[in-house]
């Protein structure tokens, strides 16, 4: 067993090892990549138009008065 796996020898064989153990899986991911991408362009596009994203982060919905749990009996 060679005792030096470090660099570019480790490399190689956990490519080898991915690419053996884990190539069914590979064209299901790269669609899954692909889609991500092409909704991460919708909403890029989207926000440079002025349009508004679906969901918003930054704005929360306004919470109702009189339910603030900070105030103490």
């Amino acid at each position: 067993m060679p005792a030096n796996l470090g660099g570019w020898t480790g490399l190689i064989l956990l490519l080898v090892v991915i690419l053996l153990f884990a190539a069914p899986k590979l064209p299901q991911l790269a669609r899954s990549l692909g889609q991500s991408m092409t909704i991460f362009k919708k909403e890029i596009k989207a926000n440079k138009d002025g349009d508004a994203p679906a969901e918003s982060v930054a704005d929360p919905a306004p919470k109702a008065e009189g339910t603030d749990s900070s105030a103490s009996k």
